[in-house]
């Protein structure tokens, strides 16, 4: 994420739902807005190299902590992590800004509050792009029925039990998280500058227990309209050598869609985004304006 040509992000704290999200913005403020979501367990900085792409091609980036991450807002209750409270904070954030539909793109639990967005608001969003993040009833289906990625998503009933999985993830300077994004990434993916980052946001007051508030919440209270299709013109993205997710799901996914695509990229992980910025950004900007995705294969 650092490097000495970095564009900052001008963060800003948004209040909406009820709550402080920090929000980094990159950008002209006159341009196209778009709102990438962050998945676990990253923060905004996750999608530095797709914000500088866009801000450079004149859009307004938008890009929250979401809640109970790095700098945001950290309630301590696990009902307070609801996918619908989590969907309804970026409902609020993008009608503050604009009275227009946005793209939004998510990543891993971002994605899913993205594909839940498109359901419960369809009217905010033009255009939809997930990365690596099953439709959320898919999900919830192979979670409860398909044993291989019952096995592949052991940490979701882990992350259940009380207390044990923070000792865990913050044990030793947090070496079992960061070692869960480095050793399921292509080599060199996460420098260690890179870690140090995530571990500064790690250690926010409260962050771990709200970070895995999240899976909590969505085993405790999957929203209403966890299985509804998505009307909204969507674009998936996954990575096959994603050692979480199947991508089974990825298929079973866009068969949710009206207006969906898919596109595998053979040798990326399950954090592509890293791995692979400029096929991720194309394929992204192609979608956005329209154009055929072949030119970027």
């Amino acid at each position: 994420m650092q490097s000495t040509a970095q564009v900052k992000f001008r963060y800003q704290y948004h209040d909406v739902n009820g709550l402080m999200l920090h929000v980094g913005h990159m950008g002209p403020a006159s341009g196209e807005k778009i709102v990438f979501l962050h998945g676990f367990p990253e923060f905004s900085e996750s999608w530095q190299k797709q914000a500088e792409f866009f801000a450079g091609n004149g859009y307004h980036v938008i890009v929250p902590d979401q809640r109970g991450y790095n700098l945001s807002k950290k309630p301590a209750a696990v009902k307070d992590y609801a996918l619908n409270i989590l969907v309804a904070d970026i409902a609020a954030l993008i009608t503050s800004l604009t009275t227009c539909p946005v793209a939004v793109a998510g990543h891993d639990w971002g994605g899913g509050v993205a594909w839940t967005l498109a359901q419960q608001h369809p009217q905010l969003i033009k255009k939809l792009v997930v990365l690596n993040m099953p439709h959320p009833g898919v999900m919830l289906q192979n979670l409860r029925k398909n044993p291989k990625q019952m096995l592949k998503s052991w940490y979701v009933a882990f992350f259940q039990l009380p207390f044990v999985p923070e000792q865990l993830c913050s044990a030793f300077n947090f070496k079992w998280l960061a070692a869960s994004m480095i050793k399921t990434a292509r080599r060199g993916t996460f420098s260690r500058s890179d870690i140090a980052d995530y571990k500064r946001a790690w250690r926010q007051p409260n962050a771990l227990a709200s970070m895995i508030n999240w899976y909590r919440a969505f085993a405790q209270s999957p929203p209403a309209t966890i299985n509804q299709n998505i009307e909204v013109p969507v674009l998936v993205l996954w990575g096959t050598k994603d050692m979480f997710l199947s991508r089974k799901m990825a298929e079973e996914s866009v068969a949710r869609c009206a207006h969906g695509q898919l596109l595998f990229l053979e040798n990326a992980s399950h954090w592509l985004h890293h791995e692979e910025p400029g096929l991720v950004n194309g394929y992204i900007a192609a979608f956005l304006e329209g154009q055929s995705l072949n030119t970027w294969k």
